[in-house]
């Protein structure tokens, strides 16, 4: 058994080092862990001990495993081995990145008490230490561990019963930019809400986390959910919590909010009190989001239509890649929020939309915005880093840059005549404070340091004594020299030196033979004191000498006092104006995502969408826009655009349903999901790949496209599909967008025929909502006689010489096969089995039995290539086999070899 081995099996549980026996056996340092272990049972202790973190017992065990770093002991605990791991604290944020992406959580502990203090206890006083942090996925603000162009969102859940159907609310919360927003929903629709949110942490109270009803939905989401005590959620005490972080009096100010909205909101906001300790990030006043001013996006649909990751968990090959062309993070973080939420308010969609035409009208001022904008930092990450006392110069530095940034971004729109949306987006820029920057700019350096400690990050001219005291510190060795001098002249000793060490500090040195002008007569003792005498030296000091001396040793000390002060000052000012820099940064965003959007729609010839109440549903011309830019990466031609018109007939009221027939590998999928992907693009606010698109806004959007199981959960590949059509067919309304594909194929051949048949009339005569139904089943193509908003649609072939020819074109009709053979053969199947399946289907087509499969028992070999290998074996060599043996290729000339082929031609059987 290994070292580590033997410590994971070992180490002492949290439980275990919290009794009374194992503090009384640990020593003052121990007993000041266990202690602090104790209560923080669920997070990781880094425990700080000079310039590391310190990870003992079990949290050593699993540090070490995670983080594949070194497992070593340090002294024993109740006569066990004391496991032991730690980290530099330099590189600490490295290792908590790793740590929160395994889904682990970290208690910080510092030292909270200078060394010294403690000494004056007594020598074997431990420092104080105290937890200051809670690390956890939901509450992250550092640089390294969060990505520029996403949210970190930690959310709540909140539960009230009382009558039929109890209240849910959701709050969702970035520490790292201030984004504090809530929305009520129900269990219908409580999982895609969470997915449109994508929080990295979700609390629920415990009672609801082990809820039955609740489970489906927290086992999607595994480790982000997060059972707490069930107090941080008390409606009766949310108002006033909530109150008292804001400072206020009542939240009237705020606007009118549900029962479980403000329980969602509190439990939010007591947790980042409970994980920031005695910090407060500046939080922005809870903004309510209706249910109903978002596209309904459910789970299955969000992961088949790849919005933002794939089904791999990839970024690359996702539309938010395709379309994304930001310049800044907060724009890049818009843009995804956007994507995640469509709208459904024409008037705020053309509001967007506007924005974008008015920008292509104006190329010269799009680049000026484009070029101006790449050099934005990141405001709201730096203003929170600082309001919670982690941040360092460069922050500051961030928000002087993006401060003089946003004022050149404002003085180029106010050159024209902006659409609403940028009309908005100047004034809030208009009122960053000017004299914030002007402040920034006068007292920070040009080159900044990383750390507030390290000093050096005030410019010269910023404080007068900060100049005096660095001209000290940085000429000391001239002033000791000019001093040197002087005394040389005075003494007239020409070897007087002025030297430096750790015992005396600075003093005066002569030979002992020469040191009489130093010794001689009471002025001259009064002068040099007298320090230390050498074998062959002496060694003096002056009143002048030993003031230089404290004030040299203290100026380092003093100048970075000075600079610690001020930036106190600095961060309180900015601090201050927090709301103002807040909108400034999201006023910049706007104007990102809509200059990108813009630069979008030139690169790749997108249209602007009529998005209206409608129930129009009309594209000419559409593309996927993550294929066809896949297609021009790989030189493989242009994508093939295509029509798709799902709206009413003049005299009809709702919107029309394509059946979609033809080959695999035709296209059929990706024209599926293209429509839906330009319906998500339109309601976001883009244009859209499509000649022209007229669509009347859709409140749902469901997508069943491929094939997937849940084995965790004892679901197959059928009920898989079973359970997400059940949803479409239960939550779809009139102005629904339904996309299906393949709904029936994972059981028998009727029985799927059966389903999907069903399914296809129920969207036609209940749901009545516009939908693409994609199928093999051909037989369903009858019911466009019946039924009269469905057509009949099918993906174009072309058949020459036996083979056939995708054309991935749409048109009227129906297929009436799917040529799935010759797809097998294009897949590699080896021939054999591709001629077999020929003569199968040949003999299934040609069959009027009632069961034509007992034919092929009689008239077919059922292992037809082995019988045939059989009986060639049999039989033995052909002439032409014998011939190509005794051929050697290698002695041939090329003329011989060509005779050598004719005459093997003339060999073979002449049928």
């Amino acid at each position: 058994m290994t070292q580590f081995e033997r410590f994971s099996i070992d180490a002492l549980t949290t439980a275990e080092l919290a009794t009374a026996e194992s503090r009384a056996s640990a020593t003052p340092m121990m007993e000041q862990y266990i202690e602090i272990k104790a209560n923080n049972p669920d997070s990781l202790l880094f425990y700080r001990m000079g310039d590391f973190y310190e990870l003992f017992f079990e949290d050593a065990v699993e540090a070490s495993r995670a983080l594949g770093i070194t497992l070593t002991r340090r002294g024993q605990h109740m006569g066990q081995d004391i496991p032991m791991c730690g980290v530099p604290i330099h590189a600490a944020d490295d290792y908590l990145q790793k740590l929160i992406s395994l889904g682990f959580r970290v208690a910080v502990c510092e030292q909270v008490e200078d060394p010294a203090e403690a000494k004056k206890r007594g020598s074997k006083s431990v420092v104080k230490r105290d937890v200051v942090r809670l690390v956890t996925p939901g509450t992250l603000t550092e640089e390294k561990l969060l990505s520029p162009s996403e949210s970190n969102y930690l959310m709540a859940l909140a539960r009230i019963r009382g009558g039929a159907d109890p209240q849910l609310a959701l709050a969702w919360i970035d520490i790292s930019t201030g984004v504090f927003r809530l929305a009520e929903t129900d269990q219908s629709r409580l999982l895609a809400d969470i997915l449109r949110i994508d929080p990295r942490e979700l609390i629920v109270p415990d009672t609801m986390f082990h809820d039955a009803e609740l489970k489906p939905v927290f086992d999607v989401l595994g480790k982000v959910a997060v059972p707490q005590p069930g107090v941080l959620f008390d409606s009766a005490s949310a108002e006033g919590r909530i109150a008292r972080y804001f400072s206020v009096g009542t939240l009237d100010g705020f606007g009118s909010f549900s029962r479980a909205e403000l329980a969602a909101a509190a439990a939010a906001v007591a947790y980042v009190e409970k994980t920031q300790i005695s910090e407060r990030p500046p939080l922005g006043i809870p903004e309510r989001e209706s249910a109903a001013s978002t596209l309904l996006i459910d789970p299955a649909t969000r992961g088949n239509l790849e919005l933002t990751r794939t089904l791999s968990g990839d970024r690359d090959g996702t539309l938010l890649k395709a379309i994304d062309r930001t310049v800044t993070g907060g724009g890049a973080r818009l843009l995804a929020e956007r994507l995640m939420s469509p709208l459904t308010d024409p008037v705020q969609i053309n509001r967007r939309l506007d924005s974008i035409s008015f920008l292509i009208d104006e190329p010269s001022l799009c680049s000026e915005l484009r070029t101006a904008l790449q050099h934005v930092p990141d405001m709201p990450r730096a203003l929170s880093r600082l309001a919670l006392d982690r941040g360092g110069p460069r922050d500051l530095g961030a928000i002087r840059r993006g401060l003089e940034v946003s004022r050149a971004v404002a003085s180029f729109l106010e050159k024209s005549m902006l659409p609403e949306e940028l009309a908005t987006a100047l004034d809030d820029l208009r009122s960053l404070p000017p004299t914030l920057e002007q402040r920034l700019a006068e007292m920070l350096a040009d080159d900044l340091p990383l750390l507030k400690r390290d000093g050096g990050f005030l410019r010269e001219g910023a404080d007068t004594e900060l100049d005096e005291v660095r001209a000290l510190r940085d000429q000391s060795r001239r002033v000791i020299a000019g001093l040197q001098l002087q005394y040389a002249e005075e003494t007239g000793i020409r070897s007087l030196k002025i030297k430096h060490n750790n015992v005396l500090g600075y003093f005066i040195e002569v030979t002992a033979g020469s040191a009489g002008p130093m010794t001689d007569g009471p002025e001259a003792k009064a002068r040099f004191i007298h320090r230390q005498t050498m074998a062959n030296a002496m060694r003096f000091t002056t009143t002048e000498l030993a003031d230089l001396e404290s004030r040299i040793a203290n100026a380092a000390d003093r100048a970075l006092a000075i600079e610690l002060a001020a930036f106190d000052r600095m961060v309180e000012a900015t601090i201050g104006e927090a709301e103002a820099i807040k909108k400034g940064a999201r006023a910049i965003a706007v104007v990102d995502v809509a200059a990108a959007l813009a630069l979008l729609a030139e690169e790749w010839s997108y249209r602007r969408p009529t998005v209206d109440a409608s129930r129009m549903f009309a594209i000419q011309g559409g593309r996927h826009p993550v294929v066809e830019q896949a297609l021009r990466r790989q030189s493989e031609g242009p994508f093939i655009a295509n029509d798709c018109d799902l709206s009413p007939s003049q005299d009809g009221e709702f919107g029309a349903v394509w059946l979609l027939t033809g080959p695999n590998m035709g296209g059929k999928s990706t024209f599926l999901r293209q429509n839906a992907l330009i319906a998500i693009l339109a309601q976001m606010g883009s244009f859209v790949p499509a000649s022209s698109a007229h669509i009347g806004v859709v409140d749902r959007l469901f997508s069943r496209v491929g094939a997937s199981d849940d084995l965790a959960r004892g679901r197959s590949t059928f009920m898989v599909e079973m359970v997400e059509t059940a949803a479409i067919l239960n939550q779809a309304t009139d102005r629904s967008l339904v996309i299906l594909d393949e709904i029936g194929r994972g059981t028998a051949t009727f029985d799927g025929l059966s389903i999907a048949w069903a399914a296809v009339e129920h969207l036609h005569e209940i749901n009545r909502c516009r939908g693409l139904f994609a199928t093999h089943f051909h037989e369903l193509t009858v019911l466009s006689e019946k039924l009269n908003r469905l057509s009949n649609a099918t993906m174009r072939v072309k058949e020459w010489d036996g083979e056939v020819v995708f054309l991935h074109e749409v048109g009227a009709g129906a297929a009436d096969r799917s040529y799935g053979i010759q797809v097998a053969r294009l897949a590699g199947l080896p021939a054999s089995v591709v001629a077999r399946a020929r003569d199968v289907l040949t003999k299934l087509e040609d069959s009027d039995r009632k069961n034509p499969a007992s034919q092929l028992i009689d008239d077919l070999p059922l292992f037809q290539v082995a019988v045939r290998r059989e009986e060639q074996r049999r039989v033995g060599p052909s002439k032409v086999e014998e011939a190509l043996k005794a051929i050697n290729p290698d002695d041939m000339t090329p003329r011989e070899a060509l005779e050598a082929l004719y005459a093997l031609r003339k060999q073979l059987p002449r049928d």
